[in-house]
């Protein structure tokens, strides 16, 4: 299947599915959730392989279906209080070639009726490339401060952004300039997508062109961590 972009009919199915989360109704929809969300999204990751590896040499878009980019729509029950059985988006995670490893770096893309964008960076690492990444921050001052200001960084990411500690981390100085970022957990940049590209296979040259401006936040967290980017 050649991606030509989702359909509304995409949209519609996960909305409806929000109101309807249960096995039941899910097994009679089951087909419409392969024609117009399953099939399409491993054709757009398909589409987007050898584009995306081309600008970001080391992260991969692996269309298999099973244990793929193609992140399962079920959800896992078994902690926390909501016992919904299946997500209500659709979640594709472009992941570094280390990623079988270690919790490295990569691309999240999401889609569902009301939010529509690709995130960068790392979320949750472990203690260790948490540590690493903090201490790279404390060490590289001005080579962070530079990626926030650049301007196409900004332009499509933002601001780097995530869940934050409220107090300094311990063996860091509270005074130090970008103490404010060391106290993150995490390490993200979000890009909204243009609404418009959702129907259109415009959607995968979209997704690399941001991808290519990501590079300075990629590069130093790889750095960090040792790992090749």
């Amino acid at each position: 299947m050649s991606f030509t972009g989702f359909s509304p009919e995409t949209v519609a199915f996960l909305a409806e599915l929000a109101g309807h989360n249960n096995r039941d109704w899910f097994a009679a929809n089951k087909p419409r959730y392969e024609q117009h969300v399953r099939r399409p999204a491993l054709a757009f990751i398909e589409a987007v392989a050898a584009p995306l590896e081309k600008a970001c040499p080391c992260i991969f878009a692996d269309p298999t279906p099973v244990g793929g980019s193609l992140m399962r729509i079920y959800r896992d029950t078994r902690f926390g209080g909501d016992k919904t059985p299946y997500k209500t988006n659709i979640g594709i995670h472009f992941r570094h070639e280390r990623g079988d490893d270690i919790h490295a770096p990569g691309f999240y893309f999401h889609l569902d009726p009301k939010e529509f964008f690709l995130a960068c960076g790392i979320w949750r690492p472990e203690a260790k490339p948490l540590a690493a990444i903090r201490t790279r921050i404390a060490e590289y001052g001005d080579e962070w401060m530079s990626i926030r200001k650049d301007k196409k960084f900004a332009k499509d990411w933002g601001s780097i952004t995530g869940e934050r500690l409220k107090r300094p981390p311990r063996g860091f100085d509270a005074e130090h300039p970008c103490i404010e970022d060391i106290k993150l957990k995490e390490f993200l940049g979000v890009c909204d997508l243009p609404r418009e590209t959702m129907f259109s296979r415009k959607l995968v040259d979209a997704v690399v062109k941001v991808s290519a401006t990501a590079q300075p936040l990629m590069k130093f967290l790889c750095d960090a961590m040792a790992i090749p980017y």
